[in-house]
């Protein structure tokens, strides 16, 4: 399986684009001004205790405030009231807990009114980014993310991923882990630790280390509803999580990011720094790998599949329902038990791509073709099983019903990635109608005029449908050198495919668009 993983970096924020074979199978974006990621810590302040929910909403900062339930609240929450109290004061000097005396485990079942109070600060962490209406989701069991170990402060505890199954590697781990933590850290061994050495292990411990010491030292002077300590941005994070020896490239189109990048594989995975690329061509490098065609083939409410049938999607605020079509779909018509198992299987493929690309969490209930032989459905749910093995989010899947649905569950911590592909007419504005072709030059004219005289711009590049593109440098003395003669400055004409035929934009030497 050949595995490429495709950065694109905009004014706005990073696009990451995972392939397998070629095919689109994870798209994330992170902006600029993302605050709330998934790992972030915060110092909240409790706002309202809700005895009736048995949770409390906390002030991060976000417009609405934060949700921390008492089951999220983590059993060492006194040690962590404890250490905050006597940080604030000044009175700590240590930065890990080796002289720290662990509080007692608050009850499981206990009432959060119990242990908050409305006023308290205390450090919590982001469990789910802030979807649709709702505020974030928040826990105050913390834990510090690395590539190989997660550290978990207030515990003793090792626990090792269930995805490793041999016990003399397990064996291994403990004892090696048992000789790197500090006192009072739990660890958990991460399923890419296997037959990784102690000098891998140590090292990304100790970074882990280095963050909790961070968070120590910025705690004092940390104000209530502000963040702490950040999470990695969400390219490092992928990378932490993802890479292994099965990816052949990463590409990059920015040079500070390139370099960050090349600087994060080569501390963790040295031997596949030469990996990274530095992506240089003229194209945008989404179109130059083809994922822009393919968000606009794979986003949207129908769903074609290669051999005729297709899948439409709904989706509502917690539930999602996939149908699945036959369509003009043909093949054995004599047998057609065996045309709906095929249509089933290539339907099951392409959902468990659709489910990782658009990041659609809750519920998800599937109509599959009907089926009346036992075999084939247990077929059709083993080879479901199989391909959502791939999946990194935690779900779960039951058996298709005798109704021939199949539900699914799977974790939801960031707002499902939607890109609508049908889109109002940009031409015609959905009148129908648009501007006579003829005055297109004009308006450019126009436009070019105002940008160079009024606004004193230095370095302009007009972006137009190709076709409009060719017709301005056609010919020796073609527009674009008249108005390099006119303007003494030269006008970069770039076409976009994308463009509707008499769209146009101009944009800046920073390459953002000239609002006009």
């Amino acid at each position: 399986m050949v595995k490429e993983l495709i950065i694109d970096s905009t004014p706005t924020g990073v696009t990451i684009a995972l392939q397998q074979d070629k095919q689109l199978v994870e798209l994330h974006t992170e902006h600029i001004n993302n605050n709330y990621a998934v790992g972030d810590i915060y110092l909240g302040r409790i706002k309202k205790i809700m005895p009736g929910l048995n949770a409390a909403f906390v002030d991060v900062g976000y417009e609405k405030d934060a949700f921390l339930h008492y089951l999220d609240l983590g059993p060492q929450l006194k040690s962590l009231l404890k250490l905050t109290k006597i940080v604030k004061n000044g009175s700590y000097k240590d930065k890990l807990l080796d002289s720290f005396k662990l509080e007692e485990d608050i009850n499981k079942s206990g009432k959060i009114s119990e242990v908050l109070s409305k006023n308290m600060i205390l450090p919590v962490q982001i469990a789910k980014e802030p979807i649709s209406t709702k505020g974030p989701r928040l826990s105050s069991d913390l834990s510090i993310a690395g590539r190989f170990a997660v550290l978990v402060p207030f515990s003793d505890v090792i626990s090792i991923s269930k995805k490793i199954k041999s016990n003399t590697e397990r064996t291994r781990l403990k004892r090696i882990v048992e000789g790197i933590k500090p006192k009072n850290f739990g660890v958990i061994i991460r399923t890419v630790s296997e037959g990784k050495g102690v000098a891998e292990l140590q090292k990304d411990l100790l970074d882990l280390i280095a963050k909790w010491e961070t968070f120590v030292q910025k705690l004092p002077k940390a104000e209530p509803s502000k963040r702490v300590l950040g999470e990695m941005g969400r390219t490092s994070t992928i990378l932490r999580d993802i890479l292994n020896a099965d990816f052949t490239n990463i590409y990059v189109n920015d040079n500070s990011i390139y370099e960050e990048i090349k600087s994060y594989v080569r501390d963790i995975s040295p031997e596949l720094e030469r990996i990274v690329k530095s992506y240089k061509h003229k194209e945008p490098i989404f179109e130059h790998f083809g994922i822009e065609k393919q968000i606009k083939a794979a986003f949207g409410k129908t769903v074609n599949l290669p051999g005729g049938a297709y899948l439409v999607i709904e989706h509502t605020e917690a539930l999602h329902v996939i149908d699945v079509n036959s369509g003009n779909r043909t093949a054995n018509p004599q047998n057609q038990e065996e045309n709906a198992l095929q249509v089933n299987k290539e339907a099951a493929r392409e959902i468990a791509r659709q489910l990782r690309l658009r990041d659609m969490g809750g519920i998800v209930v599937i109509d599959f073709i009907d089926m009346h032989k036992p075999a084939n459905r247990k077929e059709l749910f083993d080879y479901l099983r199989e391909q959502m093995a791939l999946d990194r989010a935690k779900h779960t899947i039951l058996p298709p019903s005798k109704f021939g649905l199949v539900q699914i569950t799977r974790q939801r911590v960031r707002p499902e990635m939607n890109i609508i592909t049908n889109e109002k007419c940009p031409a015609c504005n959905g009148t129908g109608e648009i501007k006579a072709s003829i005055v297109l030059m004009d308006d450019i004219q126009n436009n070019l005029n105002y940008i160079l005289t009024e606004q004193n711009e230095k370095k302009i590049t007009l972006c137009v449908h190709p076709y409009i593109e060719a017709y301005i440098k056609k010919g020796l003395f073609s527009c674009q050198w008249k108005w390099f003669f006119k303007y003494g400055k030269w006008i970069t004409v770039k076409g976009v495919s994308s463009y509707f035929l008499t769209e146009f934009h101009f944009l800046n030497s920073k390459e953002e668009e000239i609002k006009l």
